[in-house]
């Protein structure tokens, strides 16, 4: 709870920078900061050592530049890194980098969602669902699709904060319920 809330707190003041500079250079600073959370990731020994505390804020702020000068990124987000590492708090970049493009997604009017089925959905139907869903919300969707086979059939479908689960799984779970209470 509370790296949530010091990631939000770091997010917002990027943002009010960027909100500051136009909004060019504030989607610009999200991308960037995206970027550098995502090679971060895609490295788990570099996760391990930002969250080491035996390496010293110099050390890890070494190797933080390293990754921001591959990245080429702005001065402004450059700096933002580099608070980071003085303030010991490069391992929530990617909470940090997740905080800011939802207060991006929020102002450009983007919602994020994810639909899980039981198999694999072909392209047409993907485009067709999101269409849909789009056309419902009244707003820009970025529909991730995934699968799981737990749920038997049916759809799981998460849009912002809100979940409608209609699977096999969810409605067995319900008759379950209903036949212990007797109904």
């Amino acid at each position: 709870m509370i790296g949530n809330v010091v990631s939000r707190r770091y997010a917002k003041a990027l943002f009010a920078v960027g909100a500051a500079k136009g909004e060019a250079e504030q989607a610009k600073y999200g991308e960037q900061l995206v970027a550098i959370a995502a090679s971060i990731e895609a490295a788990p020994e570099a996760t391990a050592f930002f969250k080491n505390p035996a390496f010293s804020a110099e050390e890890k702020k070494a190797v933080l530049n390293q990754l921001v000068e591959k990245a080429s990124v702005e001065p402004m987000v450059k700096n933002f890194c580099d608070l980071l590492a003085d303030r010991g708090r490069v391992e929530m970049l990617s909470a940090i980098a997740s905080d800011y493009k939802a207060m991006i997604d929020a102002v450009s009017g983007v919602i994020t969602g994810e639909l899980i089925t039981v198999s694999e959905l072909n392209e047409d139907r993907k485009s067709a669902i999101k269409a849909k869903l789009e056309a419902q919300a009244g707003k820009k969707l970025e529909l991730a699709f995934g699968t799981d086979e737990s749920i038997l059939g049916g759809i799981v479908l998460k849009v912002g904060d809100k979940v409608m689960d209609a699977s096999l799984k969810a409605q067995l779970q319900i008759l379950k319920e209903n036949i212990k209470r007797g109904e």
